[in-house]
Order: C-alpha cells, then sequence, then structure tokens
C-alpha cells in the first residue's frame, strides 16, 4: 500500500496539531457528517480544513434542498474550552491514547472525549450490558464476574445505566472499569449514576468515553451509538438478562457484527428478561456460569489480538482522488440502485460497472445532502421525505 500523503491521512499514531483539532472538531460537528462521511471527506478532500470548504459544492451537487450546516470555528473553540475545564479531553483517531479496538472497527468515531485514566481505554477489557430492571440474581450474577474479571486483569466495560451496568461498574471501582456514556461527557445519564461516574474518574483507574459533544443531553437514538462503541471497546461482551427487544440485544448484535464473543448468562424461562440471553444461547452465543468460562474463551483471541491489530489498516485507506465530479447521469443510476433497504456499496459498484472512488464520491455527496442513511458492513440506504 502506498503511504498516505495528506496532511490528515496521518501514520499510526501521531498527535493532532490544534489547527488540525480544531478542523476536525468542526468538520465532525457539521450537519450530516458521521464517523463515515468524515472519512470519506478527508480521502477525498485530502484534509479536514479543505473538507470544510468543500462541503456546501458537495452538498448541493446531489439535491440538497438548503444549505449546509457547518459548524463554527467559535463553537468548537468554545466546546474545546468546556471540556477542558470540565477536566477531559477530546482525542484524534490515531493519536496515542485513542482505543486501538475501536480505532479498527468500522464506524469508529474520528473524535471522542475522554474524562479520566485513558490508559483503560488500552488495557484488556470485557464488556458487560444487561437489564436496566435486573433481578437481586443477576445484579449478584453482575458482580460476581465484573470482580472476578478485573481482579484478573480486565477493564470492565458497561455503559452507565441503572441495573446490570451499574453493578458492573461497582465491583470493577478499584480495578478499572469504563462508562460509555451517550450524551456529552458532563451529561451522564440517569441522575442517579452521576456520584457513580465521579467514583468511576476519581479511582484513578477507570473513565468516561463519548464522541458526542460537550453539553449534549442524550435522545433515545443515541443509545444504539453508544451501545456499537461498548461492543467495540472489548473483545468480548457479557450479557445478564435482557429482554427482547432490549438495548442490550443491540449491544450483543453490534459485538457479533465486529468479530467480538458474544457471551450469555441463562436464566428462568419464566422471566422475561431472560428471554433475550437465551434466545442469544440458542442463536449461538457463548453460554457462561463463571468467570473461567470467559477467560478460558477469550485466551487465544487474546494471544491473537496483537497480530490481528498490526494487520489493520492505518489511519486512512489512500484512495485515488476524484478531481471532477460524477456526471448527473451516473449519479441518476447509482441513486436508481438504491432503496429504503440497505445495500452493499461493494455490489452497487459491481454493477453499475462505474469506478470504486466515482461512486464512492457519489454516496458522500448523497450523504452530505440528507438523502441516504450509511449503516454497517458497508451498506446505505435511502432516506424517505419523512425520515430528513
Amino acid at each position: 500500500m502506498n503511504q498516505p500523503t495528506h496532511s490528515d491521512i496521518t501514520p499510526a499514531q501521531f498527535e493532532l496539531s490544534d489547527r488540525q483539532r480544531l478542523s476536525w472538531l468542526r468538520l465532525y460537528r457539521s450537519e450530516n457528517v458521521g464517523p463515515a462521511t468524515f472519512r470519506d471527506l478527508i480521502n477525498h478532500c485530502g484534509s479536514a480544513s479543505a473538507a470544510l470548504e468543500m462541503l456546501p459544492e458537495m452538498a448541493s451537487r446531489s439535491g440538497g434542498k438548503r444549505s449546509i450546516r457547518i459548524a463554527s470555528l467559535d463553537d468548537v473553540e468554545r466546546e474545546l474550552e468546556a471540556t477542558t475545564k470540565f477536566g477531559a479531553r477530546i482525542i484524534g483517531l490515531g493519536e496515542p491514547d485513542y482505543p486501538y479496538l475501536l480505532r479498527y472497527t468500522e464506524l469508529a468515531p474520528p473524535l471522542i472525549t475522554v474524562m479520566g485514566n485513558s490508559s483503560a481505554l488500552n488495557r484488556p477489557s470485557i464488556s458487560i450490558v444487561g437489564s436496566r430492571n435486573a433481578s437481586m440474581v443477576g445484579i449478584k450474577m453482575a458482580q460476581q464476574l465484573a470482580g472476578a474479571l478485573s481482579e484478573a486483569g480486565h477493564v470492565i466495560v458497561s455503559g452507565l445505566a441503572r441495573g446490570i451496568d451499574r453493578a458492573a461498574h461497582e465491583a470493577s471501582l478499584d480495578n478499572g472499569t469504563v462508562a460509555a456514556m451517550a450524551g456529552g461527557i458532563d451529561q451522564p445519564y440517569p441522575p442517579e449514576n452521576i456520584a457513580l461516574l465521579k467514583d468511576i474518574i476519581a479511582s484513578g483507574v477507570g473513565c468516561a468515553i463519548t464522541d458526542k459533544p460537550f453539553g449534549w443531553e442524550p435522545r433515545a437514538r443515541d443509545f444504539p451509538r453508544r451501545n456499537r462503541v461498548i461492543a467495540a471497546l472489548s473483545m468480548g461482551l457479557i450479557v445478564i438478562e435482557a429482554a427482547q427487544r432490549s438495548g442490550s440485544l443491540i449491544s450483543a448484535r453490534l459485538a457479533n457484527e465486529l468479530g467480538r464473543t458474544v457471551f450469555a448468562v441463562p436464566g428462568s424461562p419464566l422471566d422475561p428478561r431472560s428471554q433475550g440471553t437465551n434466545n442469544l444461547i440458542r442463536e449461538g452465543a457463548t453460554l457462561i456460569t463463571s468467570t473461567d468460562d470467559v477467560l478460558e474463551s477469550l485466551k487465544p483471541v487474546s494471544e491473537a489480538r496483537q497480530h490481528a491489530v498490526q494487520n489493520q489498516l492505518g489511519l486512512f485507506e489512500k484512495e485515488e482522488f476524484m478531481t471532477l465530479p460524477p456526471s448527473d447521469d451516473a449519479r441518476t443510476t447509482i441513486v436508481s440502485l438504491l432503496s429504503p433497504s440497505p445495500t452493499g456499496i461493494d455490489d452497487i459498484i459491481a454493477h453499475s460497472g462505474f469506478a470504486p472512488a466515482q461512486v464512492a464520491l457519489i454516496i458522500l455527496e448523497l450523504d452530505l445532502a440528507g438523502q441516504i442513511e450509511r449503516h454497517s458492513a458497508n451498506r446505505v440506504s435511502l432516506l424517505g421525505t419523512g425520515d430528513r
């Protein structure tokens, strides 16, 4: 692979300059710019600052009905100042403290905010999730597993929610736990766990992480993204008491998509809180009843982890940049191949016969114009007018 040469396409570890950090923040906080779009913009434009200049034109080329909102320099400077005053810091994808397992996952956020001991993000870790309305049996199981796994040297990752999450954080407090948040670093949810978050930070061995701006109040749709971070930060995810259609099952699905080992603690078939976990086991999740079950299963994965990470792509993969925008005919053809159901971009490339870089640019323009939604496994779908 050729070495990237553009200013924001960087080697395995680097430090963002002050200028780059502000440009990255402006780009990531701009309208319709998610993790995949951020990466595509830098691949196409060469840097965040260049992408910011090109955003309005690119959004308008694919039917944007109004001017795209671009985060102002004043806004991101205020965010950076407020974050620093609060005792947190913003870390860019590829910087030394960015979690290496998160970095090598699809849709990794280009910027995260971390408060506490960020080294916890790069220690061996296991995620534990489950019911907010947990039974005493479930809480005791979470405490037992989290306590023993943390004593064995693993950081425990969870979502700072009631029930299982809280029990897992409390049991691993002395050895290191990570709280993944759906809102800004200053907006923990639920409010009754604010004291727990303070304890995690004060422990000196744990931290909190989010990709949301300072002051952002979490909404229902923010929690699946938080669940993806929970799944990505560890090589294995344990589910304890999860009802059908619960957020914990979303975490399990995401963990499976990311190639993580999914563990499930079996429960009574008479308890609705165990229907989800029992179904996970039936569908192939690893049944566990003790810490040894987890450690034995993860041992070969842990031994292979370093080799796997070393063979991943760098921060950004160099693309053959397009110098001219696609034709209207090419754009029409790509749109005609899309539907409300997720479609693989590789399938679009193969069927259309267009160059991969040309298809990527059209998808990028459609994304900026708010015409499509990104999905895992490099898939996209059309948004209806009601979705915009």
